[in-house]
Order: structure tokens, then C-alpha cells, then sequence
């Protein structure tokens, strides 16, 4: 199911309840909507309304550091590669074929991530992406040092290379959607009750049910925001390639 049709979804229902909210306070009999009545409601609406807040916010936080957390290990992977890249040029010329395939297969991997298709993204923690990686590690160890030097940069390398799909492999764990979906639905569940209270308790008119519509919709944007922010790779709103696409362009010189 897309974001967008959650957010829809919750729009629907807690608008609804605040439209339900209106049509009960025309049938409830006239004690029920008495001071002491409201006062109550208006106790339990506020006590819901801090749970609410609470969860909103807590969502909000998760998805920020879930989408900056991605953000500085894509970064922290390009740094990997321009320092693998540096390593092997200063291993000698024999290097050469194994730094253009790594420049291949990072722009391959920048190009996957680029083109926000969640299936796609997917298969580049596939057994098959790993082996291809991995191949580029064996051809770490297949080099000959021909002295200590080389050695001491060919232990290098194969290290850099180790923390480079290390830090690629978790980059593409973080960024699988991690948003507790019995959270939402319990702050949905609560949304709907106080709009509902808000709806029961106030009068209907135009102005009312204008503010009620735009509250929902606000509510149900800023549920949206946090669905995509929750998906930094594929969704609406993803990290800057700029800096990997930058490290490209320098691989292999």
C-alpha cells in the first residue's frame, strides 16, 4: 500500500470522526452535552491529545534520524571508495583494472539508488550484488606485492574494501521502512477520538468544519512525511547522490 493511500486513509477517518462528532451532538440529549458532561470530555480529549503528541513527535524524531542516519552512511561509503581508489593508485599500475571496476561498480550502484525503484534498490543486497563485490575483494588478494610497501597497501585495501560493503549493506538496511505499524494505527485510533470530541462538542457551522477539514488534512501530511521520510531511498523524498555522483567522477584518475 503507497503513502500516499495511508494518508488518505487517515484523512478519511479522522475527518469522518469529526463529522460523526457534529451529527451525534444533534441527537445526544440535551443533559449529555451539560458542563459537567463537556468537562469531562474535554479532561479525557486532553489526555488523549498528550498520548497523541507524544507518539507524533516520537514518529517524527525516528523518521529524521532514520533519513540523516542513511544520509551519513552514503556519504561515509564514498569516502570508503576515494580512499580505496587512492590506495590502489598508490599500489602501482598493475591496479589499474581492478580501480575501473570499481569505479563501474559504484556508478552501477549510484545509478540503482537513483533511479528510486524500490525493487530495484532491493536486489542490491541480493546474493548476486554480494558475489559481485566480493569478487572485487578476491582480486584484492589475488595482487602480488612485489615489496613491504606494496604489501602494507594491499592490507589496506582489502581492509578499506571490507568496511566499504560493510557500511553499503548496512546503509541499505537503515533505509527499509521501520515505522511500527500497531504506533501508527494507535495514533490514528486516537486522532479519531478527538476530532471526534471536537466535532461533538462545538456547534456545526461552515467556519468549524473548515477548520476540522484542514486540521485533518495537516494531520494526515505531516503522517505522509513521516511514511516517506521513513524510506530515504525510494520514496518521494530521498538523500542527495550529489556527493557519490561527485566521487565518481574522480574514481580511476
Amino acid at each position: 500500500m503507497s503513502d500516499f493511500v495511508i494518508a488518505s486513509i487517515v484523512f478519511v477517518c479522522v475527518f469522518g470522526s469529526a463529522l460523526l462528532g457534529l451529527y451525534l451532538r444533534t441527537i445526544l440529549p440535551q443533559h449529555h452535552l451539560g458542563d459537567d458532561s463537556v468537562g469531562v470530555v474535554k479532561l479525557s480529549t486532553g489526555l488523549i491529545a498528550t498520548m497523541a503528541a507524544l507518539v507524533l513527535g516520537l514518529l517524527i524524531s525516528s523518521a529524521k534520524s532514520s533519513f540523516e542516519t542513511v544520509n551519513s552512511e552514503l556519504v561515509h561509503n564514498a569516502a570508503g571508495v576515494v580512499r580505496l581508489d587512492r590506495v590502489l593508485a598508490q599500489y602501482g599500475p598493475e591496479t589499474q583494472e581492478i580501480r575501473g571496476l570499481v569505479k563501474q561498480s559504484y556508478g552501477t550502484w549510484i545509478q540503482t539508488l537513483a533511479s528510486r525503484d524500490p525493487a530495484k534498490v532491493a536486489a542490491l543486497g541480493s546474493v548476486e550484488a554480494l558475489r559481485e563485490v566480493e569478487g572485487l575483494q578476491h582480486k584484492l588478494k589475488e595482487l602480488s606485492p612485489r615489496n613491504a610497501e606494496q604489501h602494507e597497501l594491499q592490507t589496506n585495501a582489502i581492509q578499506i574494501a571490507d568496511e566499504v560493503l560493510a557500511v553499503r549493506g548496512l546503509a541499505l538496511l537503515q533505509a527499509v521502512n521501520s515505522l511500527p505499524i500497531p504506533l501508527l494505527v494507535a495514533l490514528v485510533l486516537w486522532l479519531a477520538i478527538i476530532f471526534g470530541a471536537f466535532g461533538m462538542l462545538t456547534p456545526a457551522n461552515a467556519t468549524v468544519i473548515a477548520a476540522l477539514f484542514m486540521s485533518a488534512l495537516s494531520t494526515s501530511v505531516a503522517i505522509f512525511l513521516i511514511l516517506e521520510m521513513t524510506k530515504p531511498l525510494d520514496g518521494l523524498f530521498t538523500v542527495s547522490f550529489a556527493p557519490l555522483r561527485a566521487v565518481l567522477a574522480i574514481l580511476a584518475q
